[in-house]
């Protein structure tokens, strides 16, 4: 069955966000910690994904930075994204297809794709009926057996990245990091956009209250990535490509057996399967 209903819109001042403010494309390949992200989640994509050419939906997928690497390594990808902007700079890449839409509503088949990507969805939603949408929109795309990836950002990343850029030393910064930290809610009046910040074990239930199995949550950036971004943000050199930057990989790399330093991550994937 394909969808034809209206799509839903999500926040305005996510909208506004990605529409006009922040580059998604240039975060991922131009910052270290960016770029950390953008490696260690292929890395971690790389030992589920099944053999191309598999069929891949990327759900806000943004710009299509992950599609194109999917498409270079000879996936069928199709991109969805409620971003204009983003669906036209998507469609540029060779061997993607991209349209515009929402993951809690998807103009897709049922069983019709082997893997869903949500690198981006469950963040922006910030009603968990809204997130459980999503992830049962992905379930039902999702031929059984087939793959979810699934991220959330750390509800102690704010903690971590104004620790690192010194602001906490301001008594309005520490009430505002404080309140991300009790509601895991970012209500976007201070840099990022309005978004959900998950725990781990909260990221893990959300999969598997939505009829995913095998559920495991993996730390992305580890507990160096802060540090990078302040390094950049403080010098105004970058730092990628450096013994620093491979330090911080290697750190992300060797947390990866320890589940207590999962919340040292800016970022969460969770990997599933339909069952």
């Amino acid at each position: 069955m394909t969808r034809a209903e209206p799509v839903p819109v999500l926040a305005p001042e996510v909208m506004r966000f990605y529409a006009t403010t922040v580059n998604e494309a240039d975060r991922l390949t131009t910052t270290a910690d960016g770029r950390l992200e953008l490696l260690r989640t292929q890395e971690l994509l790389r030992r589920y994904l099944p053999p191309a050419p598999a069929r891949i939906l990327d759900v806000g997928g943004g710009p299509g930075i992950h599609a194109r690497w999917l498409a270079e390594n000879g996936y069928q990808v199709h991109l969805v994204d409620p971003v204009p902007r983003h669906v036209e700079q998507a469609g540029r890449v060779s061997g993607c297809t991209a349209e515009l839409g929402d993951a809690r509503q998807l103009a897709v088949g049922d069983s019709s794709c082997d893997v869903v990507l949500l690198l981006g969805p469950l963040y922006h939603l910030i009603e968990a009926e809204d997130r459980r949408q999503a992830l049962r929109e992905a379930r039902r795309v999702l031929c059984p057996g087939g793959l979810l990836a699934a991220a959330g950002i750390s509800c102690y990343a704010s903690l971590f990245e104004h620790a690192a850029f010194s602001h906490l030393h301001t008594p309005a910064m520490r009430e505002s990091v404080t309140r991300v930290l009790e509601t895991k809610i970012h209500d976007g009046k201070r840099a990022f956009t309005q978004a959900y910040f998950h725990s781990g074990q909260e990221l893990h239930a959300e999969v598997t209250r939505a009829g995913f199995t095998g559920a495991h949550v993996f730390g992305v950036e580890g507990p160096a990535w802060a540090m990078l971004a302040a390094t950049e943000r403080h010098t105004g050199v970058s730092v990628v490509d450096t013994p620093l930057f491979e330090s911080a990989l290697a750190a992300a790399q060797m947390a990866e057996p320890f589940p207590e330093l999962l919340a040292a991550s800016s970022h969460m994937l969770a990997v599933a399967h339909r069952g």
